[in-house]
């Protein structure tokens, strides 16, 4: 990207909230921020350092006209007019306000969590529409349908009072969990959002949720083998994680811890860092990861919570002891199978877990994950279970 792409994209998401603050409709303050857009990359390259010496008040000016332009013919708009062509005096209050106003917006609660993500993508992180179907692989009008209704949905939506700030960081969560497809690396647009996202907001819980980003993100180098095949955890070669973004993850989980307000995110990240301490699996501190699982089983009763513990009990207390705790997590959830697998191949039931295993790579949701327990149930085939 050049300089100037890098700023637009930048600064999209806060002349958007400028405009939908001053009362502007979502869809057409977006079509604004667009013109404007095009408008700066045709003239900035030839101002006196490539950009105006304030650009994002220049973008605002633009943009604000360009919607009052559409709207001349209606009288609120033309009071709107005479009322605000000029961008107030730019300040962190107020660039605070804007970003934090649009991640609310594009998260509003009569969304369904794709269109949640969809919209986010595309007001928040400045996408194109090609390249969020393209990371999503479905055609491109699907997805500009998908944007025009979540559009239509939040256009007139009015935020009197305090978003709902978890349902921005499990939208943030989503899309980072999409992994990357196309032109777009979504676990990397996802970290960038949330960095923005925590620039902007104190809560412990959104620190929680970068740090659990970086941590996770760090391991992606190992993830898979030179054939594309998944390496669990266990296996990975820990010489290929990325060093640097697990300092600076640690870094921002221990700020957060110290705040004292434990939420779900720093449970998960702690439990994260705990395995990027060790140098090999054999060194993972398991009964500090229990202890942390069951902090998170405090703070959630979700099912994959207790999924998740009942190996870190294996773990820690032997097979058979995270069987038992496996006993209390419903049947119909995903990688339950699995994880019956490992224990009983753990516990020496090498024919259960073969047969586990292959029901596993049966519910598989995807081709790399269900390759992988075919593997796993062909092993023990060969070994004679």
């Amino acid at each position: 990207m050049t300089e100037v792409e890098v700023a637009l994209r930048d600064l999209t998401p806060q002349v958007l909230g400028v405009l939908v603050r001053r009362g502007a409709d979502f869809a057409a303050a977006e079509d604004a921020v667009q013109e404007a857009m095009v408008e700066a990359v045709a003239a900035w390259p030839d101002l006196p350092g490539g950009m105006p010496r304030e650009p994002k008040g220049w973008l605002v000016t633009v943009a604000w006209r360009k919607f009052i332009d559409a709207h001349r013919s209606e009288v609120a708009r033309r009071r709107r007019e005479e009322r605000e062509l000029d961008e107030p005096a730019p300040g962190p209050t107020e660039q605070a306000d804007d970003t934090l106003l649009l991640y609310f917006l594009c998260c509003h609660p009569a969304l369904t969590p794709a269109s949640a993500v969809a919209l986010t993508l595309r007001a928040v992180g400045g996408l194109t529409t090609k390249q969020i179907a393209q990371a999503y692989l479905v055609p491109e009008s699907t997805m500009a349908q998908r944007i025009s209704r979540a559009k239509r949905t939040v256009d007139g939506a009015r935020l009197n009072e305090p978003g709902d700030l978890r349902s921005v960081l499990t939208v943030l969560y989503l899309v980072f969990n999409e992994g990357y497809g196309g032109s777009v690396d979504l676990a990397a647009e996802a970290i960038r959002l949330t960095r923005q996202l925590a620039r902007v907001s104190d809560e412990p819980e959104v620190a929680g949720l970068l740090a659990l980003m970086l941590l996770h993100h760090a391991r992606r180098p190992a993830r898979r083998d030179a054939t594309g095949a998944l390496v669990p955890l266990a296996e990975q070669d820990r010489s290929l994680w990325d060093t640097a973004l697990i300092a600076e993850g640690v870094d921002v989980l221990q700020v957060a811890l110290a705040r004292d307000r434990l939420g779900e995110y720093q449970a998960q990240a702690a439990i994260a860092a705990l395995h990027a301490d060790a140098r090999t699996a054999e060194e993972t501190d398991w009964p500090q990861v229990l202890e942390w699982y069951d902090e998170l089983t405090a703070l959630t009763d979700s099912p994959v919570v207790a999924l998740n513990r009942a190996v870190a009990v294996g773990e820690a207390d032997g097979p058979l002891m995270g069987l038992k705790a496996l006993a209390d997590v419903p049947g119909d959830v995903p990688r339950r199978d699995a994880v019956a697998a490992y224990l009983h191949e753990r516990a020496g039931d090498l024919a259960k877990a073969r047969g586990l295993y292959a029901a596993a790579a049966r519910a598989a949701t995807n081709a790399a994950e269900r390759d992988h327990l075919t593997r796993q149930a062909a092993r023990l085939s060969r070994a004679g279970a």
